[in-house]
């Protein structure tokens, strides 16, 4: 290629950057990670033959998504000696426009990776079964079967309540001041029956090593957190988005951020995702 067609070929490939990203991160979870396959799949396609290729957006789409499959096979294994509760990387942002909330991304974490790249390029990205077959070296009857075991898993996920923003980030400033002054009567009339908690320390910060289901268990969880919290205040960065529920940032006492996600009804917290792992903050 000449230094024109160069030009073109990454000036065709930066439009769409963004999309190749979020597929990237929601087969594997980890920001950093879908970076760098992104990353891959330009240097690829800056090597490739574009007269070649009749559809560029399928030929990137196809070509990160073999990167992550290859990815998510070293992945798993690392999960499987993870320190811990395991979340994904948050994912901040200042509005709601995620289609793949947390809660969500842990349920496909249960998916085999063929299952969750055929309802993610199908349900989520709308790409069609024709060109699934390709990616995946299936057939198309195989690719609907993939994607119709993911769905039937995906069912069992809580229901997502979509909530006006001010009233959601009402919500997280009010789970924080509550949190943070050791209020727990507050604390309590913001949480549901068959509230879960679960914080991902990666075994370098303090957290709890399975998630904690139930009200009265999370509650006697807050009960011991709330000396140390009053003891060691953190302090408020931001109310933002993370992987679509309304949470916030906070820098706490030991100088590091923690991110908290929350998962509501509208009303009340159903669930409490917190990720204080240094490396799964860098990136914030």
């Amino acid at each position: 290629m000449n230094r024109a067609d160069l030009n073109d070929a990454a000036l065709d490939f930066n439009a769409m950057r963004p999309k190749l990203l979020r597929v990237a991160y929601r087969m594997l979870g980890s920001v950093g990670d879908a970076e760098d396959i992104v990353q891959d799949a330009f240097i690829r396609w800056m090597a490739v033959d574009r007269l070649a290729v009749r559809e560029p957006g399928a030929y990137l789409r196809c070509t990160v998504t073999r990167l992550c499959l290859d990815q998510l096979k070293s992945a798993r294994h690392q999960r499987e000696i993870y320190v811990g509760t395991w979340l994904p990387e948050p994912l901040v942002e200042d509005v709601d426009h995620d289609d793949i909330t947390l809660p969500l991304m842990l349920v496909l974490e249960r998916l085999s990776p063929l299952e969750r790249a055929a309802f993610l390029l199908h349900d989520v990205f709308g790409v069609p079964f024709e060109e699934i077959a390709t990616t995946l070296d299936r057939d198309a009857t195989a690719c609907r079967q993939l994607a119709t075991r993911a769905r039937n898993h995906v069912r069992e996920a809580r229901p997502r309540f979509k909530i006006e923003k001010k009233r959601a980030l009402q919500i997280a400033e009010a789970f924080f001041r509550a949190s943070r002054e050791g209020d727990l009567n507050t604390l309590g009339t913001l949480l549901t029956a068959d509230v879960s908690l679960h914080a991902d320390g990666g075994g370098k910060r303090p957290a709890v090593a399975e998630p904690i289901m139930g009200y009265r268990a999370v509650m006697e969880a807050m009960e011991r957190l709330a000396a140390l919290v009053l003891k060691n205040r953190s302090t408020l960065i931001r109310t933002v988005y993370i992987n679509g529920l309304p949470g916030f940032i906070t820098l706490e006492a030991d100088g590091q951020y923690q991110t908290t996600a929350l998962d509501t009804d509208g009303e009340k917290i159903a669930g409490i995702y917190v990720v204080r792992n240094p490396d799964k903050l860098k990136h914030l």
